[in-house]
């Protein structure tokens, strides 16, 4: 399936955020790539373009398609709760954004290719979709031969504290998670206003 493969620096400078994790190029130009970017004046944009630009930035950090990210909205949409919250946990529940927080893979599309590449196990049974949505209770592990992969084993060692995500739990001596729950608003890192997006969709 297609994915961005442009550069991710000058895609992060368009929304004005890391949102691929931290980058040295972006924190160097922290303007808007062009000729323009420098420029003090700026064009106010109109609503519908300030919510379009909230729907793309969250497609890019979870590292969705545009009709995949309409489905999960409308399935978000159908669900009991705060749609916009509900997009959010739909998009933290997916089996690649899981393996990525519990720093089995450096990014999001690092964790997509483990996973597709039959490296990761979901309650002892090998899955190779990255967008499986995990359910409370559910344990991943990383396939017994994939353990001693030297990228596996950077990325487990160079990970930071996986309990400041409280609705995971990681055993990096077993190389075994478990999704404990649905992480709350509150909990998810990541700047997006998922209000402007329901606005967006709700046109």
């Amino acid at each position: 399936m297609a994915r961005y493969t442009g550069p991710k620096s000058k895609k992060a400078r368009a929304f004005g955020e890391a949102i691929y994790g931290y980058d040295k190029a972006f924190e160097k130009k922290k303007y808007k790539p062009g000729m323009h970017g420098t420029s003090r004046r700026r064009k106010q944009r109109s609503d519908y373009a300030v919510q379009l630009m909230e729907k793309q930035k969250a497609k890019y950090t979870y590292g969705v398609l545009e009709r995949q990210f309409r489905n999960t909205f409308e399935k978000a949409s159908r669900s009991k709760g705060v749609t916009g919250e509900v997009l959010l946990q739909f998009l933290e529940g997916r089996l690649d954004n899981t393996v990525y927080r519990m720093g089995i893979a450096p990014s999001r599309n690092g964790a997509r290719q483990i996973v597709s590449h039959k490296h990761i196990l979901v309650n002892g049974i090998v899955t190779n979709i990255p967008s499986c949505q995990l359910k409370p209770g559910d344990v991943v592990t990383v396939k017994a031969k994939s353990q001693h992969m030297d990228h596996i084993q950077n990325s487990v060692s160079a990970k930071s504290d996986v309990r400041k995500f409280g609705w995971l739990e990681w055993n990096p001596e077993r190389m075994e998670g478990v999704f404990l729950a649905h992480p709350t608003r509150e909990q998810i890192p990541e700047k997006i206003n998922e209000q402007l997006i329901v606005e967006l969709y709700s046109k």
